[in-house]
């Protein structure tokens, strides 16, 4: 397949995904001692298997969490790929310690850095790595289509990596608000439907 991605790697999104995490003061978490800190903590929470996510079996067990905005994206971007398609995403990879970027880097020199204004964002818990490899031209274009408004709102900062297949994917902590506001706008709806009978009147949206 001709790669010709929306969301092309750049220098320029890599400093804007450690922004973010200076911005929300986050740690890049150094070894499995401060990995599991932040587990028995809960601000690393587990990404877990559904009916519309799995997880690459390959992926150690202690590098199957993220943050809990991070989970919040995959479980809807999951659960409306599922309606979409009746498939699954799949997670490749999730929380990264220090060491472990660095032991990457030797046999990937495509690796991000595990230090500086680009490092990678994976070492803050608020990136995860979404299998491209497999999906159809239709698949990949719905994917770009459906990160790019929340990209352009600054909630994703996505990037389709060439050698791994993957979609990159760094989550604002911002996700959470907007999460939480178009809930409340579809429960509004739902009880706007239910107190006319199921008709909305114009002047109120339909989500």
């Amino acid at each position: 397949m001709l790669w010709n991605p929306l969301f092309r790697p750049s220098h320029d999104s890599l400093i804007r995904q450690n922004e973010e995490i200076d911005r929300l003061d986050l740690p890049r978490i150094q070894d499995d001692q401060e990995l599991e800190e932040l587990i028995s903590t809960e601000e690393l929470v587990p990404i877990i298997p559904s009916q519309t996510l799995r997880i690459d079996p390959r992926l150690d067990a202690d590098r199957r969490y993220c943050r809990p905005w991070t989970r919040d994206f995959l479980e809807d971007l999951s659960a409306d790929y599922y309606k979409e398609f009746h498939g699954q995403i799949q997670v490749n990879s999730a929380v990264r310690t220090v060491l472990v970027q660095k032991k990457l880097r030797r046999h990937n020199r495509n690796a991000a850095p595990e230090t500086g204004e680009t490092a990678s964002s994976h070492l803050a818990g608020i990136t995860v790595d979404i299998q491209r490899r497999g999906m159809s031209r239709q698949q990949i274009k719905w994917m770009e289509q459906y990160m790019l408004p929340l990209k352009d709102l600054g909630l994703v900062e996505p990037e389709e990596e060439r050698h791994q297949w993957v979609f990159h994917v760094m989550v604002s902590e911002r996700y959470t608000d907007f999460r939480d506001s178009k809930m409340l706008a579809g429960q509004k709806n739902s009880e706007a439907e239910n107190s006319l009978g199921g008709r909305i009147p114009d002047g109120i949206p339909e989500e």
